[in-house]
């Protein structure tokens, strides 16, 4: 068994005490290795498998920078502990480094306050390194080298965005990005469409087997066909889906006991996808096949039923109308899930392999739903979002990144079952005003990305029933908090409104 250990102290330990357990040992790339990990006396212990060189991931408190998932550079297995904050200041400056280096290869011009702020964090890394090397204590010399690279890795991508931004302004008057928020199960009405048909370009309409299909054979349209009706009426790009929910209480009750027999299932899949797709012929032409298909739950299908029903799903659409721009929605992308052991390939792995079976996929969505557990992703700050949206762009499909972020901590009685709000990773506690302020800091990061298409609010009211706790844009009593008032200056500024619609 491989085993790595970092010195802690108590600095250390008030950094990582809420989140150590979702620490784990991984690879740029994605891979994630089972990980076991716990907290001895003065040092932070890492299990596994296999013994090889690998990055620990750990959401790590910076001052200023709230609590981001911060990883160390590669690392080998050695006798003597690693000094826990000297080695996640080292892994952070490497990554700034390199990619400063792409960039400017690229034809970005580097700002001086960039390398100003690189070179500042190197030097007070090599004053930890001396402190470790000298038997002192580095903590206070490591804190400082970190919170350095972290405003040099943060001056670096503002610095991308606003180039980023600019050329593509010059290029056309509003961006090529589908601006979208899913309906759920709100019920379009008119005194309603005027709210959200200011903010946003495309909305997706809830066809989704559970809600289709409650009792075998027996379908119910009202609702998906109001949504449709709405996306027309206003002028908005229709999405529908998803098809296909892997998630715990995302399949039709009945299908439950089909769930051993897979051929069976496969008959009631590609059934479904046929008479979903062609009720909506010529009306919906992008459809969300599946969500939660990487990670699963429901049916208690394995990694590779789930894969292969994905397939047969796409091929069933792609049968029906071969025109058709089929998505697959990805949960926790950076793929955190994958230490608890259950899961063979990762995200991006999962992909990959559905392109390689030619199934027909032709774009996706990253759910990006960040502070809530079990799901939810851990906070990453802009510059490892940044690397982590370009990891998925080298797979050569158009991207969008699904928002989702809690404006209380509080129990939110129509969000799903066993979802909660998790302790604050953000540089704010979670409240309405930290939720708009998020949006405005990683929305330009998302519109100056080449590879995304779109980008969606998770939900637009806490008034229905919604998937993550008090992530919707207008409260309960039909409110704007401010975030929603964040996307419509933004909107206003970077998109040209449906003047007609409405």
């Amino acid at each position: 068994m491989g085993v790595m250990r970092f010195q802690i102290d108590t600095s250390d330990r008030l950094a990582i005490d809420a989140d150590f357990d979702r620490a784990y040992l991984g690879r740029l790339e994605g891979r994630v290795y089972p990980t076991e990990v716990r907290v001895e006396g003065n040092y932070l212990i890492c299990r596994r498998e296999v013994s090889e060189s690998a990055r620990l991931f750990v959401s790590y408190a910076v001052p200023g920078f709230g609590r981001p998932v911060l990883n160390t550079a590669a690392l080998r297995e050695q006798e003597e502990p690693y000094v826990l904050a000297v080695e996640l200041a080292r892994g952070r400056i490497g990554l700034v480094r390199d990619q400063l280096a792409a960039w400017q290869q690229s034809g970005m011009t580097i700002s001086d306050d960039a390398v100003t702020a690189l070179q500042e964090a190197q030097k007070k890394l090599r004053v930890a390194a001396c402190c470790e090397n000298d038997g002192g204590t580095p903590a206070g010399a490591a804190q400082a080298a970190l919170i350095a690279a972290c405003q040099a890795s943060d001056i670096l991508v503002a610095s991308y965005v606003r180039q980023r931004l600019a050329i593509r302004r010059r290029r056309s008057s509003h961006l090529p990005i589908l601006l979208g928020c899913p309906l759920r199960a709100m019920r379009p009405a008119r005194a309603g469409d005027k709210a959200f048909v200011s903010a946003f370009t495309a909305t997706t309409a809830a066809v989704e087997w559970g809600k289709v299909e409650p009792s075998q054979g027996e379908y119910e349209w009202t609702l998906q066909d109001e949504q449709v009706e709405f996306a027309e009426r206003n002028r908005l790009v229709a999405i529908a889906g998803p098809l296909l929910d892997f998630g715990n209480r995302g399949m039709p009750e009945w299908l439950w006991q089909w769930g051993r027999d897979y051929y069976a299932l496969q008959s009631f899949v590609s059934d479904f996808v046929e008479t979903a797709i062609t009720r909506y012929a010529s009306r919906v032409r992008t459809w969300e096949i599946a969500a939660r298909a990487n990670t699963g739950g429901g049916l208690a299908l394995d990694e590779e039923h789930r894969l292969a029903l994905t397939a047969r799903a796409i091929e069933v659409a792609k049968q029906t109308d071969d025109e058709l721009q089929l998505s697959l929605r990805i949960d926790q992308p950076a793929g955190e899930y994958q230490a608890a052991g259950l899961h063979r390939l990762s995200p991006l792995q999962f992909v990959d392999a559905l392109i390689r079976s030619g199934a027909g996929l032709t774009c996706l969505t990253l759910e990006y739903a960040v502070g809530y557990r079990p799901c939810g992703s851990d906070y990453r700050d802009r510059f490892e979002l940044s690397r982590l949206i370009d990891l998925w762009s080298t797979l050569g499909l158009p991207l969008t990144i699904s928002l989702a972020f809690p404006s209380q901590a509080k129990s939110d009685p129509n969000a799903e079952a066993g979802i909660e709000v998790r302790e604050p990773q953000w540089k704010a506690p979670w409240s309405e005003p930290a939720q708009g302020e998020w949006l405005a800091e990683m929305l330009p990061l998302l519109m100056s990305k080449p590879s995304v298409a779109g980008i969606e609010w998770c939900c637009f009211s806490d008034a229905v029933a919604h998937r993550f706790p008090h992530s919707g844009l207008t409260r309960p009593d039909g409110s704007s908090k401010p975030a929603f008032e964040r996307l419509g200056r933004f909107r206003e500024a970077y998109w040209q409104r449906n003047r007609d619609a409405g």
